[in-house]
């Protein structure tokens, strides 16, 4: 959804920043968002710009907002707000203009209600709410989008069976869309042990419980 929102704008050299709120540590979130100086903190051997100027100009995608620090959501509230950002160790403001998409799959009203996520922080992210339907309530995208994750992955070689799509559609992809493009991935890894060039329902079946 993201990629699609960056993509439709007229500018084709908008840049489309991502940072995984959930993937990093704690301690580096804040040097992530907005970058460091030189000495700043131990290993900071060179001055880095953060997520938020790389993505000046266009757009920066938060997944997994949900998981950030209330550290964090302070200094990331005032940078939306007043459209700068301070590197770590740096007492110099930068301008920065971009569009905020964040995406979730935590229930940030209760996380607000326990104070774990600031209340005017997710006011202003919540200005345009989107809600994606989740990948077992559209069984019928499943086949393209094993293709297209196999072109990707395996070239224009690759195929995918019959067998391996029924597969593919009889399970209830908890994990949506990365879920299924890691299954793939897999499976292509089992053909290729095979020295094949088609996923086929035994590539697919070893994780699809159902």
């Amino acid at each position: 959804v993201a990629r699609r929102l960056n993509s439709i704008e007229d500018d084709r050299n908008r840049p489309l920043v991502t940072l995984n709120c959930g993937a990093i540590a704690e301690s580096l979130v804040e040097s992530e968002l907005f970058g460091h100086k030189k000495g700043a903190f131990t290993g900071a051997i060179q001055d880095r710009p953060g997520k938020f100027e790389q993505a000046n100009g266009g757009d920066l995608f938060l997944d997994e907002v949900g998981e950030l620090p209330l550290a964090a959501q302070v200094r990331l509230l005032r940078a939306i707000q007043e459209g700068e950002v301070c590197r770590l160790g740096d007492n110099r403001t930068i301008k920065v203009s971009c569009r905020i998409i964040a995406a979730t799959n935590r229930n940030l009203e209760q996380m607000v209600r326990e104070g774990k996520f600031r209340e005017d922080l997710y006011h202003r992210l919540n200005v345009v709410r989107l809600a994606t339907t989740p990948l077992r309530l559209r069984l019928s995208d499943i086949s393209d989008l094993a293709m297209m994750f196999t072109l990707q992955v395996g070239g224009p070689n690759f195929k995918v069976s019959d067998k391996a799509i029924k597969a593919l559609k009889d399970y209830d992809w908890p994990g949506n869309i990365r879920e299924l493009r890691n299954a793939i991935e897999r499976a292509i890894i089992s053909a290729k042990r095979r020295k094949s060039i088609e996923i086929t329902f035994e590539d697919v079946a070893i994780q699809n419980p159902s």
